[in-house]
């Protein structure tokens, strides 16, 4: 029966600063000897999302494949395993057919084993979800207010505008003269196809028929 350890971090100053690896790793350590467990293998996730289960994670997937029924899985804290509720729960329910406990030593220890600790097991995996769909509205929000004040939300900045030192798009000269030329072709009737190389000959710009269509449609 062994006994194996996880710990994870999102980013590499998580891995220095607050919930570094090694305070993980001591309180897991220190937990198993207190309960008179050896540690098998403590398997360690480095800068990667709670956001995606367990399962898919390099170092999740594998003490999964590795847990065989008998065995102990110990982690710090629930944040560390799971964020998303449904992943919590079935990832429990995995692990209970299979015969492999899981001790959460900020839950109070082993949540497969015990109803009022399963219980609280279930509570706080709605509530870590719960909080990372108000993470989740409180970044859209902000996108839409960038968006709204014209800011520069990253990828390829749209045709006719450049990105400010302050991050605003502002219109580029020679980009809205192409545009300019491009709606007046338009109006005359001019193909795309036609328009895309008649703005490569005068203005350099090399474009294809879906771009020159993309463009006149965003600006009209």
């Amino acid at each position: 029966m062994a006994v194996y350890g996880y710990t994870r971090v999102s980013t590499d100053r998580q891995a220095t600063e607050g919930e570094s690896l090694d305070v993980q790793a001591r309180t897991i350590t220190g937990y198993a000897l207190m309960l008179g467990m050896t540690m098998e293998h403590t398997y360690i996730e480095r800068g990667v999302s709670g956001s995606k289960p367990l399962g898919d994670r390099p170092e999740g997937a594998m003490l999964l494949a590795a847990a065989q029924p008998g065995d102990t899985i110990i982690t710090p804290k629930l944040d560390r395993m799971f964020r998303s509720a449904l992943d919590a729960l079935d990832s429990l329910a995995k692990l209970k057919t299979l015969g492999v406990s899981l001790h959460m030593i900020d839950l109070g220890g082993d949540v497969t084993g015990n109803g009022i600790s399963k219980l609280v097991f279930t509570i706080l995996s709605a509530v870590a979800e719960a909080e990372r769909d108000r993470i989740r509205e409180r970044i859209a929000t902000v996108k839409a207010d960038q968006r709204e004040r014209g800011r520069y939300l990253g990828g390829t900045a749209p045709f006719g505008f450049m990105v400010a030192s302050d991050g605003a798009l502002k219109p580029d000269a020679a980009q809205q003269a192409a545009i300019a030329a491009m709606r007046a072709m338009s109006d005359e009737g001019s193909s795309l196809r036609a328009i895309a190389a008649a703005v490569q000959a005068e203005f350099g710009f090399r474009l294809s028929h879906t771009g020159v269509a993309k463009i006149l449609k965003a600006a009209s």
